[in-house]
Order: structure tokens, then sequence, then C-alpha cells
């Protein structure tokens, strides 16, 4: 049972038909929660990876999340009513086949977990069995990717380099 102030933790999702590029979370951290703009915790690199893997032209902030949908870029979370950390959240909260409907309705043609948790949710694997980068293709399923974890928390597993394999394939479709 999510709490009687989950609304609050929601983040809109950012989708639109034929994006190029759909970023998938877990949950909004407690952080992104508060402010409503997603990866907002000073301590994430998302912001900063995205630039620096040349998949946006300049490092935009939290709070410009919006601007990025015209660039082709969205967002959404496995869980829109969660928020803290990924042991915080209730399992129940996250919505797997909710957030396939949304990418059977807006048909974009590339995903990007934002964690091998996130992916492990969708895929129903430990994350031990999750690699890093391409998946393999499903039918009928945009192409797929996963990233190591911007978050601070994730420190100790940080690469660059599964997000500059997402920019070559985006520059190539």
């Amino acid at each position: 049972m999510s709490s009687p102030d989950a609304i609050t933790h929601r983040l809109p999702d950012q989708l639109r038909a034929n994006l190029r590029l759909v970023f998938v979370g877990t949950a909004a951290s407690t952080r992104s929660a508060a402010v409503g703009h997603y990866y907002a915790h000073p301590g994430n690199r998302f912001w900063r990876a995205l630039h620096e893997a040349a998949i946006t032209p300049r490092r935009y902030q939290p709070d410009e999340f919006a601007a990025l949908l015209a660039l082709g870029i969205g967002f959404t979370d496995l869980s829109k009513s969660g928020a803290g950390m990924d042991h915080e959240i209730a399992r129940q909260s996250f919505d797997v086949a909710g957030f396939r409907a949304k990418i059977e309705k807006y048909r974009p043609k590339t995903i990007a977990f934002t964690s091998k948790k996130a992916a492990s949710l969708f895929y129903n694997r430990s994350t031990s069995a999750i690699a890093l980068g391409q998946q393999p293709s499903v039918s009928d399923f945009p192409d797929v990717f996963v990233l190591s974890s911007p978050s601070g928390a994730a420190s100790g597993t940080w690469t660059l380099q599964p997000w500059r394999d997402l920019a070559e394939w985006i520059g190539r479709q």
C-alpha cells in the first residue's frame, strides 16, 4: 500500500510518440520527489553523464528535464508512487506491466534503464544476471540499454562507457 502522500512523490512522465530515447529509472529519489525534477540529487551523475557521453549538446540541469523532449528524449520510472533508495521502495509499487503499456503506446526507438536494478525488475532477473550495455533484441520492443547507475550511492560501480555506447547507438539511428 502506498503512503497517503504518495502523490507528492510522483514525477510526471515525459513521454510522447516516437522519441529517440527514453530513460527509465526505478523510482524518484527523495530529493527528486521533493523538487519534482528527474535525477535532482546533487551527487547524481545523470546530467553530467548525458553531456560527457555526448547524448546532449550541453549539460542540462535537473529543472530543465522537460526541455529534453525537444531533443527526442523522454523519462519515466517503474514506480510512479515510490520515492527513495531502491531498497526503501515497496516491491508492489513497481509497475512493469504499466511501463510496458507506455512503451507500446509511445513506441520510442530506444529505452535506457538507468541502473541494473531497474533492468532486473523489468526482466524479472537478479541484478547479477544483468549486463551493462545493449541488451538482446526482443520482438516488437525498442532497443534496450542498461546503464551504470548515476546515483551517488552506486559510486563503486560507476562507468561512463555504457553511456558512451548508448550515445554512439542513438547517433546511428
